[in-house]
């Protein structure tokens, strides 16, 4: 692992609903723009379901109640390493409100790969994809 790297960790929400995914479009940073399953940093203290828990209240004003976690990401961008922990979640009685995103939409399994994602996400498509198929049979 390059020592000048800092890693990163990071909760993140496949909200299940009617059989889609809610993707979330980023508003700022170098990945402005791209797709992304919503969350954010995990904090000192703090497990990976209590931070996406805490994150998807802060970035989209909504409960969601995870279900089981889906998988663990590794991915190094060309500043940082990423650890990226997923979990399968349902969501709240609210409705998304974006307060960081530019936009956000619910994607079928079949549409998952027409949305540029960011490159960290795009290793979570294949076991969601899996996921949600299953539960719409």
């Amino acid at each position: 692992m390059d020592a000048e790297k800092k890693t990163v960790r990071v909760a993140a929400a496949a909200i299940l609903h009617e059989g889609r995914v809610l993707a979330c479009q980023r508003g700022y940073g170098p990945l402005t723009g791209r797709w992304e399953l919503p969350g954010g940093k995990i904090e000192q203290d703090e497990t990976g379901e209590e931070a996406v828990r805490r994150e998807i209240r802060e970035e989209l004003s909504m409960e969601i109640c995870p279900r089981k976690a889906l998988c663990k990401v590794e991915y190094a961008y060309p500043t940082f390493y990423l650890y990226m922990e997923v979990f399968l979640c349902s969501p709240g009685s609210k409705a998304p409100a974006l307060t960081e995103h530019q936009s956000a939409r619910w994607v079928a399994p079949e549409a998952l790969e027409e949305l540029p994602w960011c490159p960290a996400d795009a290793l979570v498509l294949p076991a969601l994809r899996e996921i949600m198929q299953k539960e719409t049979k």
